[in-house]
């Protein structure tokens, strides 16, 4: 398996990583992520791909790195997506690793990801993978139907 960071503009972020991420958020269109990806690049969001030996995109990690006042610096994992027909591979737990070697690699002292109530399998992985329930996440949403936000209470998927 092989795991890259692809940077704006990359062909392969719409012909590859976009199927995969929609399968966690599926009301992501191609309009949508490239304006997302506009906006949030200068906010450091970052997009790591995993592909498999034959060239196929079988895991997605969209992740920043964040200073603050709790954790001083860390690295967020807004999306951690593996391919249904990949699931249970090693991909979810390679995409991991690799984003804690980055985080350690950048300073970061923390790696975190939120994970919606209903995703109790990703729970499992990321219990799995040792990562602790520490905080209870809060949302109220800012619009008048919701439809301009995205499913902030789901941030992340194993």
């Amino acid at each position: 398996m092989k795991i890259i960071d692809l940077e704006p503009g990359d062909p392969r972020l719409e012909g590859d990583l976009l199927p995969v991420l929609r399968e966690l958020r599926p009301h992501l269109t191609p309009q949508l992520f490239r304006d997302i990806h506009r906006h949030g690049h200068p906010q450091g969001l970052r997009f790591s791909a995993a592909y498999a030996e034959d060239g196929t995109c079988v895991g997605v990690a969209g992740w920043r790195i964040i200073d603050n006042t709790s954790a001083i610096r860390k690295l967020y994992v807004d999306d951690l997506v593996t391919a249904e027909t990949a699931r249970s591979t090693g991909v979810g737990h390679a995409l991991l690793a690799y984003l804690e070697q980055h985080g350690r690699e950048t300073g970061c002292h923390e790696l975190n990801l939120d994970s919606g109530t209903h995703r109790t399998g990703a729970h499992r992985f990321y219990l799995r993978e040792r990562l602790d329930i520490v905080a209870f996440h809060f949302t109220k949403p800012l619009t008048a139907d919701g439809s301009d936000s995205s499913d902030s209470s789901d941030s992340s998927d194993g």
